[in-house]
């Protein structure tokens, strides 16, 4: 390194008194973002951030320090860096920020804007930033008002692109040859398409979820497929509460509440297709169900029932009625249980219970 000059020199010897203040000021940024976030409830990958080290702010004084009167002019000393999964959520957190702090918009830039076909620069949206007094005002530490600090929005694929763009060695100024430059452009244009892909994929999802919901509650089951979103859907209207009800009503039990998720892998192997299916069975199984509660509940004094014992005595019934016997009942309790040889003991006991209901004459 070449000798320091004395202007350079002097504002080092200002970062270093400055640097129990700029600690300050990042904890209190990093604290500031994760506490705005966990209200918005957005899921990030990362919440991170850092105060410039001295060396490498020596460097950069080498390199640009005729640009620098003082150290506020010095934009990037305390950097903050958000890190999500999806491009749209790099613009809902920008928003959060412009909420949360001063910006310093002619010094931000929106490198997104910036970036041509034929680059392979990294997409990142960087905002300069001041602390308004709404978030601190420490009449005793005034700088945390003045300093400015960085914070940089990305995707996960942006900032694994800048990982890759450092460590080749590009943004050093070391030039990479043509071959290299275009297998770059390449992975950029591939990394760039994924992140479009993955926030247009969650979108679609999105909508598929409101228009099953849409269905679902205006009950045209029949043009629900039956997975893991519609069935979750289906649930949260309680179509089961009733027949919990009555069941419970036998021995005026509670009701424990219960996930009945674990039930979708069932009703998928009985091949239904749409929750008109499931809604079938409920129609056809519900009063033999409670039947069969009230012979397995009857001379007993429980007094907690689970939730799911109207859904359970509802497939049985239905695998019982279509012929499934022991060995159905056996597997209904694999797929509830896990396989395991109390299993067919269970199937033994319910089978037994289930004989000498109507149904099963």
């Amino acid at each position: 390194m070449a000798a320091i000059d004395l202007h350079t020199q002097l504002l080092l010897d200002e970062y270093n008194a400055a640097r129990p203040v700029l600690e300050r000021l990042l904890q209190i940024v990093l604290n500031t973002l994760q506490v705005e976030l966990d209200k918005t409830g957005l899921y990030v990958t990362t919440v991170q951030g850092r105060v410039k080290t001295l060396e490498s702010l020596a460097g950069k004084l080498e390199r640009k320090g005729n640009k620098y009167n003082a150290l506020s002019d010095i934009t990037d000393l305390v950097g903050a860096r958000v890190v999500t999964f999806y491009t749209d959520d790099v613009d809902r957190i920008a928003a959060m920020a412009e909420k949360l702090f001063d910006i310093d918009w002619e010094n931000s830039v929106d490198k997104r804007r910036l970036h041509q076909l034929d680059s392979f620069g990294y997409n990142s949206l960087h905002y300069i930033c001041r602390l308004p007094k709404t978030i601190v005002d420490d009449p005793d530490c005034p700088q945390l008002n003045t300093l400015r600090f960085e914070l940089q929005l990305r995707t996960t694929l942006q900032h694994a692109w800048a990982a890759a763009n450092h460590d080749t060695g590009y943004k050093s100024g070391v030039e990479i040859p043509r071959e290299y430059m275009r297998q770059m452009n390449r992975l950029a244009g591939l990394l760039e398409m994924a992140d479009d892909e993955f926030s247009r994929i969650r979108t679609e999802l999105n909508d598929y979820r409101r228009r099953m919901q849409n269905l679902v509650s205006n009950g045209k089951l029949d043009d629900v497929p039956l997975d893991g979103e519609t069935f979750r859907s289906f649930l949260e209207t309680r179509p089961f509460d009733q027949l919990n009800k009555r069941i419970a009503a036998i021995n005026q039990a509670e009701v424990f509440e219960t996930s009945l998720m674990p039930y979708l892998a069932v009703l998928k192997a009985f091949d239904f297709q749409t929750l008109g299916d499931v809604a079938k069975m409920m129609a056809e199984c519900e009063n033999d169900a409670y039947r069969l509660a009230r012979h397995q509940l009857g001379t007993t004094d429980l007094d907690i029932v689970s939730s799911a014992i109207s859904l359970q005595n509802i497939c049985i019934v239905y695998i019982l009625c279509h012929g499934g016997g022991k060995a159905g009942l056996r597997r209904l309790y694999d797929w509830l249980n896990g396989a395991n040889p109390q299993n067919e003991q269970l199937a033994e006991l319910t089978y037994k219970q289930a004989a000498a209901l109507p149904f099963m004459q």
